[in-house]
């Protein structure tokens, strides 16, 4: 092989990966971002929310001639004006996905820990223990989605049959009560997240070294001085990794929303990607979904770049 040949084929080699990251990451990301800085004017008006955008020409242009009109930053500028339609939207939506995140993130990683604490024991029958946690990972999120619509079921319902156990009479729906469906999203995603997280904290667990918890034998230490000091410091890296992708996740979640709260018509438990859905699709707004989308791209490409950061910070 000559030098010339040696030099050229390392780059050959990535062309494909190139490619691909081209066509299905790189240009649908720009078409996305141009397509936001663009108001498409509604083939079907009577389907589609009322704008408080300042659009000047474009009502008044004959109907032949209603297209995709240049709006510039109008779009981004709505999001954050607190007088627009699009900007109270944005408001309720964040701190709807804001709230998802806060809750479901730290109890699913809290109760994977535990899950995988205990079955992480050399016990008879331990792998149907472990089955049964992983169990809720495998099935789809609309079909989990329709497990719990019946548990969340007014009169009959396991949920509020147990809660009526504890002395609590009501019979609420969970998924159309404006105070509750957002949670019932959260009880949802929970369920369905700690079983997948466990796999992750019982592989760091199993590879942790044992010499360091036998010293910790010898100096004394009880389980939860060896649980506080030892196995949750060797287990940050896990940690941080089933963090991001928890985060990640809950910010790209939207099929238990279609199936639990499509008649919530108030937008209390609307979330980024679910908002997304609905600008694009029920309302057909085009211009603000791909805004919307924009902002989720930005999000989650800041909690990619942190993770990186922070695993080479941990590394080093």
């Amino acid at each position: 092989m000559t030098q010339l040949s040696r030099r050229f084929l390392p780059i050959l080699l990535i062309l494909p990966t190139l490619y691909f990251v081209f066509m299905f990451t790189v240009r649908p990301t720009y078409k996305v971002l141009n397509d936001s800085q663009e108001y498409y004017y509604p083939s079907r008006p009577d389907r589609v929310r009322p704008t408080d955008l300042q659009l000047p020409g474009i009502e008044e242009a004959p109907r032949s001639l209603r297209g995709p009109h240049d709006v510039g930053w109008a779009y981004y500028r709505a999001l954050f004006d607190p007088d627009t339609r699009e900007g109270e939207t944005f408001r309720q939506v964040m701190s709807n996905t804001t709230q998802y995140v806060l809750i479901t993130v730290p109890i699913s990683i809290l109760l994977a820990f535990v899950f995988a604490v205990l079955i992480n024991r050399p016990l008879r029958g331990i792998g149907l223990a472990r089955m049964a946690f992983f169990y809720p990972t495998m099935l789809p999120l609309v079909s989990a989605a329709t497990i719990w619509i019946f548990f969340f079921t007014p009169e009959y319902g396991i949920w509020n049959t147990a809660l009526r156990f504890f002395g609590y009479h009501g019979a609420e729906n969970w998924v159309i009560n404006p105070n509750l469906a957002l949670y019932s999203l959260m009880i949802v995603a929970i369920w369905k997240n700690a079983g997948y997280f466990m796999i992750f904290y019982l592989a760091g667990l199993q590879n942790l070294p044992d010499d360091v918890f036998e010293a910790a034998d010898l100096d004394g230490a009880n389980w939860v001085q060896k649980m506080v000091y030892v196995t949750f410091p060797l287990l940050r890296r896990t940690t941080l990794f089933v963090s991001v992708i928890a985060i990640l996740s809950a910010f790209q979640n939207i099929d238990h929303a279609l199936v639990m709260t499509y008649e919530l018509a108030t937008g209390e438990a609307d979330l980024l990607l679910y908002e997304v859905y609905q600008q694009r699709f029920e309302f057909r707004n085009y211009g603000f979904a791909n805004t919307l989308t924009v902002i989720m791209i930005l999000i989650l490409l800041t909690l990619t770049f942190t993770n990186f950061v922070l695993s080479e910070r941990r590394g080093e």
